[in-house]
């Protein structure tokens, strides 16, 4: 019985993690963590009896507390609930699910405390894989990546030699506004940006689809992950979502894993990894889909792109820069506080204004995105 804990499981990884052990009948969830959604992950907790709960305020505690009374399971709050869901001694694994810089603490402990990640919070290698890394590699525990796009890569590396890579293919939807111009995006709305062609997500990162920043913080994450500079990192609009990434070795060879646009696959082969198990499901079918389409980024119009790649190189804090000014105007944005261009107007007036700091420490991570939060919040 494979043992495993999961933060954010009331988001749509989260959720869909627990398809994957509903439809496998050998994951044991010892513990959960979510947000606020407690009405679901009161659902979650009477499904599969966890040992530990976490929600991030002592208010839903309380009130989780009161709904789960005839159950026997601890329920607890805040950073340090996150931490003790994340170190449970029993698990083997934890999905960190979780959106935001709020996973980073945890992640770290659960790697100190000798647990492989599932990681689904791209945001911990963006502004601290400098960090990450070289710990698991020191706690021998393994980072086994759930995005889509990541995995793909992962895959496609089975088998061959890390030294032999010339470049890595990632590849985009293009999101809801593939092939606008800056002037047809002067009047998006929350509604037109959240209407993703492809994929099921959460109302965030659906967002960073539709401004290409999603795809920035996955090139700086694959830095991270198989250890390349991010110019060898080359973004390819594939706009039926079918090839989910490639690898190209020095030879020419290119290797790449092609599928329907599931989440589960992810998920099941991270859980699982190096088994592959059977996954109900559509498969793909070539005859239907006749033909695939290419196409060069427009780093112009989605020029949050480009800003990503450029925090990437410049390393240190700026990529922690570039994540938290776009987490706080995204938030902005949802809220209808903020129109669509601002987004990326923000994040570049933030990297503009910040002294970089090289291999920062965890400390000066949070801090700079307070500071960061702090200058936008300014704004207003």
């Amino acid at each position: 019985m494979k043992k495993i804990a999961i933060l954010g499981s009331t988001g749509s990884i989260g959720t869909q993690t627990l398809e994957v052990v509903r439809e496998n009948k050998d994951i044991e969830v010892l513990g959960l963590a979510a947000g606020n959604n407690i009405e679901l992950l009161e659902k979650q907790i009477r499904e599969f009896h966890p040992k530990l709960v976490a929600v991030w305020t002592e208010e839903k505690a309380k009130e989780l507390r009161s709904r789960i009374q005839d159950m026997d399971v601890r329920i607890t709050a805040g950073m340090d609930g996150l931490i003790e869901v994340s170190i449970l001694p029993e698990t083997e694994i934890l999905v960190t699910a979780i959106v935001g810089m709020i996973g980073i603490r945890p992640t770290i402990e659960a790697i100190k405390a000798g647990k492989d990640i599932a990681l689904a919070n791209k945001e911990t290698l963006v502004t601290a894989g400098h960090i990450i890394m070289p710990l698991a590699k020191e706690c021998g525990v393994s980072i086994l990546p759930v995005d889509s796009e990541h995995s793909a890569i992962f895959q496609s590396l089975q088998g061959g030699q890390h030294q032999a890579i010339k470049k890595i293919l990632l590849t985009a939807s293009g999101g809801p506004f593939r092939g606008k111009r800056e002037e047809d995006l002067l009047e998006i709305k929350v509604e037109d940006a959240l209407k993703h062609p492809n994929w099921e997500m959460g109302r965030k990162i659906t967002i960073d689809s539709s401004t290409m920043v999603n795809k920035g913080l996955e090139v700086i994450e694959a830095k991270w992950l198989f250890d390349v500079s991010v110019d060898d990192v080359q973004v390819v609009v594939q706009p039926q979502s079918v090839i989910h990434s490639m690898v190209e070795y020095v030879d020419g060879a290119i290797i790449a894993e092609l599928g329907t646009p599931d989440m589960k696959l992810p998920i099941q082969y991270a859980l699982y990894y190096p088994e592959r198990r059977y996954l109900p499901g559509e498969r793909l079918d070539f005859w239907s889909l006749g033909k695939l389409d290419f196409e060069k980024p427009d780093m112009d119009t989605f020029y949050g792109l480009a800003l990503a790649y450029e925090a990437g190189r410049a390393g240190g804090s700026l990529p922690t820069v570039f994540n938290a000014a776009n987490e706080l105007a995204v938030s902005q944005f949802l809220n209808r506080q903020i129109k669509y261009l601002e987004i990326v107007e923000i994040i570049e007036d933030c990297m503009r204004a910040h002294k970089n700091i090289q291999n920062p420490t965890l400390e000066q991570i949070l801090e700079t995105e307070a500071a960061t939060y702090d200058r936008i919040n300014s704004r207003r």
